[in-house]
């Protein structure tokens, strides 16, 4: 099935190259697949981003010893949480002589998100990885160190110790 929908993909530049120069297909039916598929090789190559929900896994982003966090339970949201929520997480990647441990139940303030934000001059801030900031159940950071880039949209969920503490803010 995926080398079906690849070759799919890749018969679209064939396609479109062919109405350019040399029509192998025919004007008529080639403008139509051109239309036709391009949309279709987009909804296969590009991953949907969604909120983060339960089950999803996470990259922890700061030096409590953790590496990968597995999302339980989203704090705030009817559909789960976005940049700067609350979430509860399992630890499941840890390092050996790290603050918290393999299957650590724990806070985590959401810094990255896969999921594009809209801002109010326009733009939009999208980020590769889903990731985290481990705290404790009072909203106290576990670890001194925040390394990547964090949005300045924490500001407003009032997270100024992990801007303050952060490398890079966007």
């Amino acid at each position: 099935m995926a080398a079906f929908l690849r070759s799919k993909c890749s018969s679209v530049g064939r396609t479109l190259m062919g109405s350019l120069g040399n029509n192998v297909y025919g004007a008529a039916s080639s403008s139509v697949e051109a239309v036709i598929r391009p949309s279709d090789c987009d909804a296969i190559s590009q991953q949907i981003r969604t909120f983060i929900q339960m089950r999803t896994n996470l990259k922890v982003v700061d030096n409590s010893g953790a590496k990968r966090v597995m999302c339980i339970q989203a704090k705030r949201g009817k559909y789960g949480a976005r940049l700067g929520d609350t979430i509860i997480g399992s630890v499941k990647e840890a390092q050996p002589r790290g603050k918290v441990k393999k299957g650590d139940v724990v806070y985590g303030v959401v810094v990255r998100a896969a999921m594009k934000k809209g801002r109010s001059d326009g733009s939009e801030v999208q980020f590769d990885d889903n990731a985290i900031v481990l705290v404790n159940n009072k909203g106290e950071l576990i670890g001194t160190r925040v390394f990547g880039p964090v949005p300045h949209e924490l500001r407003k969920k009032k997270h100024l110790k992990i801007l303050a503490l952060a490398e890079h803010i966007v």
